[in-house]
């Protein structure tokens, strides 16, 4: 298997932990690699009334995975959620944006109100 294709798998088993972790606590998957122009959103959960979008950051060690979500990403995520909401949901709709970091053991940390 290719490098690429490798973390293309990789990607993809930790996007499915994370959606199991948030199904877990009672929220509903809306979609997964939301793709629009300006970028692509990992994971959409509605969660009570709150529509959340979930960037999925898998490294080796957890503080990696912590420390991934840089603010050229952050930008991009904004401006996917926006186009979400407008498409999807009312703009004032209650969300907010998590990171959820998992390691190389497949552990996750799940951080609310991730961007900076």
């Amino acid at each position: 298997m290719s490098r690429g294709s490798t973390a293309f798998h990789n990607g993809m088993a930790a996007e499915d932990i994370a959606a199991r972790a948030y199904e877990a606590k009672g929220a509903k998957v809306l979609a997964r690699r939301f793709k629009v122009a300006e970028g692509e959103i990992d994971l959409i959960v509605k969660h009570g009334g709150m529509i959340v979008f979930v960037e999925v950051k898998a490294r080796k060690h957890m503080a990696a995975a912590l420390s991934a979500l840089q603010p050229a990403q952050q930008a991009r995520l904004l401006a996917c959620a926006e186009q979400y909401l407008a498409q999807n949901a009312d703009l004032n709709t209650a969300c907010r944006f998590d990171l959820a970091a998992l390691d190389q053991t497949g552990q996750i940390e799940i951080v609310e109100n991730a961007l900076s």
